[in-house]
């Protein structure tokens, strides 16, 4: 679960017991009688009892400080850095899923081994050179999706075929090919992932946002028996320059609302100890606020993991408020142990090849 934007950490796992904090944010400070209390020191932004409650019942990890040396405090490359794991001078097309995926048969799944659900184009992470990765824009729309696919691979066919004496040749012929292949792929995966929608039930108890949304429909494919490994989904806008305060709770609202009640929809169909969900930023805020109540591009920040299985808690202590990075909190975690933990401890594949080096997995899960 992609939080587009930066999400404030620090009004997210609030420190509100600390004086640096309070000194830091005259007017966006989230008082101790108010946050959803974690520990003696750290709580929860009262939008956030869907949250709290999955945390009380060991449903819920938070890892601390989390993010990568050298930060960069631009939206696009920050966020090409986590979906990537390399640098711009090092980057290629495909992500650290996509290469994942191609290294561990993607291609040749009979479901997507991966899908997106959003209307934006596909996450960068998802880009794969081989395994195609579809996107669902709502169950609605889906079929005519396929039904369009279906009528491109027929034109594609015809294109192809030998008996047509206009057939294209050499590199043309080429492209045809490729094209009715990877559509035909593409058609195969439309018509499961159809199925399975027409065979999973609509889920009440979720609540009236675009992201509950997309999250019962993930429901809704896994009780159907899609053997999909990663489900990939987005929440915007989380760049509060000003005016936060509102704006920052009806984002953790919408967040915490639609998380908790797919956590209760995977417990009622039996799949939650099945289930690991990942929430990251591309960053954190600074710790000051600015003139205009917001805050601004920081670097480290918690990120978050749900799931039966996870080691509920905090992982890792809170960044220092006063040792600071040219006014940001510094990180101690390095996001792509987290992604290590993730390859290699729960989908089960070697994670170095994917990152592009060795990163250190992290006690996150349980057996």
């Amino acid at each position: 679960m992609q939080l587009s934007g930066g999400n404030d950490g620090l009004n997210t796992v609030v420190p509100h017991k600390h004086e640096a904090y309070r000194a830091a944010r005259p007017t966006l400070r989230i008082d101790s009688s108010d946050v959803l209390a974690i520990d003696a020191e750290l709580g929860l932004h009262p939008a956030c009892r869907p949250l709290a409650d999955a945390l009380e019942a060991g449903q819920l990890g938070i890892v601390q400080g989390v993010g990568y040396d050298q930060p960069n405090r631009s939206h696009f490359e920050s966020m090409d850095i986590w979906h990537s794991c390399r640098r711009k001078e090092d980057r290629g097309q495909e992500g650290w899923l996509g290469r994942a995926f191609d290294l561990n048969g993607g291609a040749a799944a009979r479901d997507p081994v991966g899908i997106f659900l959003g209307e934006s184009k596909l996450p960068a992470s998802l880009v794969a050179r081989s395994t195609p990765v579809p996107s669902i824009d709502s169950p609605e729309r889906f079929r005519l999706q396929g039904q369009d696919a279906e009528a491109l691979t027929t034109a594609l066919s015809g294109m192809s075929s030998p008996a047509d004496s206009t057939a294209p040749t050499g590199e043309a012929a080429a492209l045809a090919e490729f094209l009715e292949r990877s559509t035909g792929a593409a058609l195969e995966a439309s018509r499961r992932i159809e199925a399975a929608l027409a065979s999973g039930k609509a889920v009440e108890g979720y609540p009236a946002t675009r992201l509950a949304e997309k999250l019962s429909t993930v429901g809704r494919l896994i009780e159907a028996g899609l053997s999909t490994r990663v489900f990939y989904v987005e929440l915007d806008g989380f760049d509060t320059h000003s005016q936060q305060a509102d704006a920052h709770r009806g984002l953790l609202e919408q967040w915490s609302g639609a998380l908790g009640a797919f956590l209760k929809d995977l417990a009622d169909i039996g799949r939650l100890d099945d289930t690991v969900v990942v929430s990251f930023s591309e960053f954190g805020r600074r710790v000051a606020e600015n003139a205009s109540e917001g805050t601004d591009h920081g670097a480290a920040a918690p990120l978050f993991l749900a799931g039966g299985r996870v080691a509920g808690g905090l992982h890792g202590a809170h960044p220092s408020l006063t040792d600071l990075d040219d006014g940001d909190l510094k990180f101690h975690t390095d996001f792509r142990s987290v992604y290590a933990t993730l390859l290699e401890q729960w989908l089960g594949w070697d994670a170095s090849p994917a990152l592009g080096g060795r990163f250190e997995s992290l006690p996150l899960l349980r057996s």
